[in-house]
């Protein structure tokens, strides 16, 4: 196993394969375990490179997490990047792993070649989300099935790493209320933006959701494009994982 050193505490990450490097960004109360079998589909054509932010899967844990959380995971991927002397980097990024992928971009253009943003809010926080968040975690945590993936992602201890999240994305909603520090126009990188017409934390705002926030993105980015899958839930790339990885490999590839 292997780790990188970022504000004294110790930070997990994986390469596999050769190649290009292609980082993979968890999202929220996840891991780098949840890119388990989309990263092997990559390996032969990239260097894939799985990260757990602090505070989740196998890297150091906190005490609780930053109000700014996905700005602070930017700053480390960005730490992580430079250490390795990796530039011009491609990068999936899947709901919350999908805003810090966009606050490395912005942050740090030299470093990102590409970046595919998937299932993610958009430039802020989604109001039902954040209103019932707390509720909503409560009821996740007597889910079987719900509790069996923290488990798989964190542990034993994964109870306080999801109240961790939830802590930080009701004071983010409170004390910040948007995702990036920098304006979309100053974002270089190529971009993708994914996700599916049915992800259930967006279709019941409205079945058009992604359509709209992605295409105003685009708009003020001036660039990029974005792609809806019909089938599928939350996050995209996963429930749609033989289409994604052909998009994505197709983005990739595209020299244009």
């Amino acid at each position: 196993m292997s780790y990188f050193t970022f504000d004294d505490k110790q930070v997990y990450y994986n390469e596999i394969g050769i190649g290009m490097p292609l980082l993979f960004l968890h999202g929220n109360t996840a891991s780098s375990k949840m890119f388990s079998e989309i990263a092997e589909k990559y390996q032969q054509n990239f260097k894939v490179i799985l990260i757990d932010f602090l505070g989740h899967g196998k890297s150091d844990r906190l005490q609780k997490f930053p109000v700014d959380l996905w700005f602070y995971e930017a700053e480390q991927i960005i730490a992580f990047l430079n250490e390795k002397n990796y530039s011009k980097v491609n990068i999936i990024g899947s709901s919350g792993g999908a805003l810090v992928a966009i606050n490395v971009a912005l942050e740090a253009p030299e470093l990102v070649n590409k970046v595919i943003a998937d299932s993610f809010m958009g430039e802020k926080p989604l109001k039902s989300f954040t209103e019932n968040v707390k509720n909503d975690r409560e009821l996740s945590k007597n889910n079987e099935d719900v509790k069996m993936f923290y488990y798989y992602m964190h542990g034993s201890d994964w109870e306080q790493i999801v109240d961790n999240d939830t802590n930080a994305i009701i004071q983010h909603s409170k004390d910040i209320g948007v995702f990036f520090h920098k304006h979309l126009q100053f974002l270089k990188a190529d971009i993708l933006l994914t996700g599916s017409k049915k992800d259930e934390f967006v279709s019941m705002v409205s079945p058009d959701y992604f359509e709209k926030v992605y295409g105003k993105m685009i708009k003020k980015i001036g660039h990029g494009k974005s792609h809806l899958f019909s089938e599928g839930g939350h996050p995209a790339m996963l429930t749609n994982l033989t289409e994604f990885y052909e998009l994505s490999m197709n983005f990739f590839d595209d020299k244009s």
